[in-house]
Order: C-alpha cells, then sequence, then structure tokens
C-alpha cells in the first residue's frame, strides 16, 4: 500500500473533522477585491472618493474587521514590506504563514549558502575563464515585491570574488513597486556600482533593458510579444540601440511626455561602432534573479524549452540559464534554480478536496493564477478533477486604466451561473480592478475601477442570498486606496514644476476589509478577540468554519468563534 506522504518531511494530513450541529445549507462565497485597502480618508485615496453604496451599506450593517497584508504576516522580512498579490493569496489559501521569496533570499545571501552551491560553481566558471559572459536579468528597484537591487549587487559582488572577466546586467524598470518615474535613482546607482570594478580590470556593465510592462514580465501568457520584445533587446541584442541606459530614459520620456517607467519601450546598448555590447551567446551563463514566480516563468521557458511555439526566438544559445528560485514547482521552471522556494503544504483546497468538497475558482487572466497556482501553494493544476473547477476569463490586452471596468462583469456573471447552478460549496474570485489600475497611477480610473467592483458586488451578493449561502469580502493588499505619494510629515507630495500630486503606482502597507455577509446571520458566531491584528492566513480556518469544519491544528484561527 502507497505511503500517504512519500516525502518524510512533509506533515501528515488529516482528514477535516466537522463541527457539531447541522451543516449549513448555502455556499461560502469568497471575493477578493485585489487591491482594495483601507487608506486615510482623503483625496489621496481613491477608494474612498468613489461612490460605491453596496460596500458602504455592508460595512454598515455586516460584522466586519481589518486585516494585516503586509509585512511578517505574509512571509515578508519586516512590516516596512509592502504585501502582494502572491504572498497574498498564498496566505489565503495556505491558512499558515510561510517565508516568502524575499526573506529566503535575503538569508541564503546572508549565510553563503547561495554561492557555495554547485550551480553556482558550475555559472561563474566559463566567465571566469575569459571564454562567456556572465549575465544577470531582472527586475531594477528596491520595491522588494520581484527582486531588490541589494540581491544583484550581492550576486555581481560574489562573480567579482569568483573571477567573472565580464559580466552584463539587463535591467527591466520598474515604476509600479516604486515611484512612477524613479528609474534613473536605480540606474545611476548600479552604473556607479559596476563603474568601481573597472579598476580591477573587469568589463562589467548595463547591456539591454525596458520597461517592465514593455519588456520582458508577461505573466499567465496575457501577451508573449512582451517577451518577445525582452528577447530581442537581452539575447539578440537587436532592440533600439543606445549608448547608454540613461540616454535611452531620458530620450523616450522626451518622445513621450508623460510616460511612465513600467512602459518605456525596450533598447540595447551599443559600443561606438553600433554593435550590441552584451548579448546573450553560446556558452554564456544567465541568471534572472527576480525571485517572484509570475513574471519569471515565460522568460524561463524561452530559455530552458527546446522546442518553443509562442514566438520566433531566431537563435537559442547553448547556456547555462538559472532562476533565483523555482518559479513553478509542478512544471520544473526553471530547470536550474538557486534558492529554494518556500514550501507551502496541505492548503484549505487541498483539505477540502479530500472532504469531497466541490469548489470553484474564477478570475480575468491578469490574477486567474492567484486564485489557482498561488492559492493552491505554488502548484499548478487541481488536487481533485472531479470536484474543482477553474474558469478563466481572457483580459484584455490594453494599458488598464484605459478600461478599468476589465473583466469585472464577465467574473460577476461567471460566478452567478456558478451559483445558480447549486453544485459548489466553496467558490472564490478575484476582481483584478483595484490592484492592476491602481499600478496605473491614473485616479480617476482607479474610481472607476472601486466602483466598477461596487457595482458587481451589488449584483452578486442577492445570488449568494437565495443560494442560502454566505459571502466574505476581503483583499490581498492594498493599492488605490493610496494614490499619491506621501511626506514624512503625511502631507501629499507635489511635483515642483507644476504642482500636481506625485502619483504613487506601487502597493500599500496599509490593512484590507474583511466583511462577512450573512443574511442568515442568528447571533450564533461572533469576530474573535485577538491579542494582535489578525492577517490573510487566518481567512483559511474562517472559511472552514462557515463550512461547518474545525481548523487543522496547525492553521491560524478563525476570525470568527461560537458565541
Amino acid at each position: 500500500m502507497p505511503k500517504d506522504n512519500p516525502d518524510d518531511t512533509i506533515p501528515k494530513m488529516n482528514e477535516l473533522k466537522r463541527y457539531p450541529g447541522p451543516k449549513r445549507s448555502g455556499p461560502v462565497v469568497l471575493v477578493i477585491m485585489d487591491g482594495v485597502g483601507i487608506g486615510r480618508q482623503d483625496s489621496s485615496n481613491a477608494f474612498f472618493t468613489a461612490r460605491t453604496p453596496c460596500l458602504d451599506g455592508l460595512m454598515a450593517s455586516c460584522l466586519n474587521t481589518s486585516l494585516k497584508a503586509h509585512g511578517t504576516a505574509v512571509g515578508l522580512p519586516g512590516d516596512e514590506d509592502m504585501g502582494n498579490s502572491e504572498v497574498g493569496h498564498n496566505a489565503l489559501g495556505a491558512g499558515r504563514i510561510f517565508d516568502q521569496g524575499a526573506k529566503l533570499v535575503n538569508s541564503a545571501v546572508a549565510t553563503g549558502s547561495l554561492f557555495a552551491s554547485d550551480l553556482w560553481r558550475r555559472l561563474t566558471a566559463r566567465p571566469a575563464s575569459g571564454e562567456a559572459a556572465f549575465h544577470l536579468i531582472g527586475l531594477l528597484s528596491d520595491g522588494n515585491v520581484h527582486s531588490h537591487i541589494d540581491h544583484l549587487f550581492a550576486l555581481v559582488s560574489a562573480c567579482v570574488r569568483d573571477g567573472v572577466k565580464r559580466l552584463r546586467v539587463h535591467v527591466l524598470l520598474d515604476g509600479r513597486d516604486v515611484p512612477e518615474t524613479s528609474a534613473l535613482i536605480y540606474v545611476d546607482r548600479l552604473e556607479e556600482f559596476l563603474a568601481g570594478f573597472t579598476g580591477q580590470g573587469l568589463d562589467y556593465r548595463i547591456a539591454s533593458g525596458g520597461g517592465r510592462m514593455i519588456t520582458t514580465m508577461d505573466r499567465y501568457e496575457a501577451d508573449w510579444s512582451i517577451v518577445k520584445r525582452g528577447w530581442e533587446a537581452h539575447v539578440l541584442g537587436g532592440a533600439r540601440p543606445f549608448g547608454s541606459a540613461r540616454g535611452a530614459i531620458e530620450t523616450f520620456r522626451a518622445e513621450q511626455p508623460g510616460i511612465t517607467d513600467q512602459y518605456l519601450p525596450s533598447f540595447t546598448i551599443v559600443d561606438e561602432t553600433g554593435k550590441a555590447v552584451g548579448p546573450v551567446l553560446d556558452g554564456d551563463s544567465v541568471v534572472l534573479f527576480n525571485f517572484r514566480g509570475d513574471r519569471a516563468i515565460e522568460i524561463s521557458r524561452a530559455f530552458d524549452d527546446e522546442k518553443l511555439d509562442t514566438f520566433d526566438r531566431e537563435r537559442r544559445p547553448d547556456v547555462l540559464f538559472a532562476g533565483m528560485m523555482e518559479y513553478d514547482g509542478d512544471l520544473k521552471i526553471p530547470h536550474n534554480y538557486l534558492v529554494r522556494p518556500p514550501a507551502i503544504d496541505h492548503p484549505i483546497s487541498e483539505y477540502l478536496a479530500r472532504a469531497g468538497c466541490r469548489q470553484y475558482a474564477v478570475s480575468e487572466t491578469q490574477k486567474f493564477g492567484h486564485v489557482t497556482y498561488f492559492w493552491n501553494g505554488n502548484r499548478s493544476g487541481r488536487f481533485d478533477e472531479r470536484t474543482e473547477t477553474y474558469e478563466e476569463i481572457a483580459s484584455d490586452r490594453i494599458q488598464f486604466n484605459e478600461r478599468p471596468w476589465m473583466k469585472a462583469a464577465e467574473i460577476t456573471d461567471a460566478t452567478l451561473r456558478a451559483l445558480a447552478g447549486g453544485e459548489y460549496d466553496f467558490l472564490r474570485l478575484n476582481y483584478a480592478n483595484g490592484d492592476m489600475v491602481g499600478h496605473t497611477g491614473d485616479f480617476n480610473a482607479s474610481v472607476i475601477a472601486a466602483e466598477t467592483v461596487d457595482l458587481c458586488l451589488s449584483r452578486l451578493l442577492p445570488a449568494v442570498r437565495a443560494a442560502g449561502g454566505v459571502a466574505l469580502i476581503t483583499a490581498d493588499h492594498g493599492n488605490l486606496d493610496q494614490m499619491y505619494e506621501l511626506a514624512s510629515d503625511g502631507s501629499i507630495k507635489t511635483d515642483r514644476a507644476t504642482g500636481a500630486p506625485q502619483n504613487k503606482t506601487s502597493h500599500t502597507l496599509n490593512p484590507v476589509p474583511f466583511i462577512i455577509y450573512d443574511p442568515a446571520q442568528s447571533g450564533s458566531y461572533r469576530l474573535r478577540r485577538f491579542p494582535n491584528p489578525p492577517g490573510l492566513a487566518n481567512v483559511a480556518s474562517t472559511i472552514l468554519f462557515f463550512l461547518g469544519y474545525e481548523r487543522p491544528d496547525d492553521y491560524l484561527s478563525s476570525i470568527v468563534e461560537p458565541a
């Protein structure tokens, strides 16, 4: 008879135990309002500014609280670290807090374990002999969501120590998890850092780049042309030529006034003869230093997959490629990686599948992986094909402030159909509007995004009532709740030249709402009193409570308890 746990490091999974008493007849519906936090009630907050009669009514009439959605509550190094959709959905689905990418990489760098592996020795061997180049590709910022510039500097320093003679950095410009036009701050820091090694006879320089929403960092196969542009810039050395990264950024800004860093076009750095300084060639080593998986998978496949029909690579160099982490544990992407990802065992969906609960998950492409892969503890596929249904709504391929309603109506339609069918016990959906539109920095569009989600809730909740169900409404992190940068005294920062507020495009450190819409509530439960504020990881046990199950011993407590 096969073992339940072939890997002895994975704790044994026990069956869920039912609470005594009758089971609720209707389903539990989890609504994740992506990027909608609780911020200051002023003109910097698009959510507060928006007309949201449904949510206002819920906050006035339903049990509700706020949840911590950043920092240590979601496994990040410190409470100055913004939450994000990936760690947020990990916490929501896991019911516990696991150390996440940034924290794991910090530890691997601090202990030196990252540079002590056989893989690192193989990566540096040929570049150290002078026969090849060492390439570093990744997001250049200190946003600490996909990457951190300190990790890049640590990798470069290790290359110096290990004798790498020629190194090229391919920079993806942020403007999303950091101020929207801050790219030159990071480019200048990197140029100064690399220049410090010139006297040592080393050839270290920036070779290519581009804005993250235009170059390389596509996700969920929404638009492979983004990866193609990155391939052309980084690997082929065929993007628009410039003598320096600063020159590229300044030129693009002059040509397109108002453009933000995340949308800057791709570029390649060339020498005095017009030749690219750092194309990726046979025998080179390449490290993708992003630690977050969603926007790293496709470029990893472009390097690793022998056959790839999503775009014409023109040539696929014979290189040793590694990611900072394993970005997909089920699909083994990439083949080589430097830091082990968090091992998230037994998420709530696995427990529910074992219990025979019927589950439904839906979102549009931009967040589909969040209600499936990340929710399931960084696993592709279903735990039980018979009882789980996943539905993906194709996202539009335009800048999200141009259509801020996105696919919220279609997600609502799909959920209404699923509720009407009466076959599911637990349904989860993600409205992407608050996050994706908030990232554009467009205040008016973000107000429309918030109002769109509110309108969709007003359509959804009557169906929950009709099904005899309960809706739990929350978010994975904040975003449109703070649309402008704030000074240390709390005032809104303004542009010196125009006097206009400085847009904020990154996530926030604000808590998120947690609302219980339960038309059948009869006073049988109440909000639990916590010594410290609860967080996203408390939601899984709360879902189990409303489904009539006791939480597993290692799950964090439910947000509610019997009265």
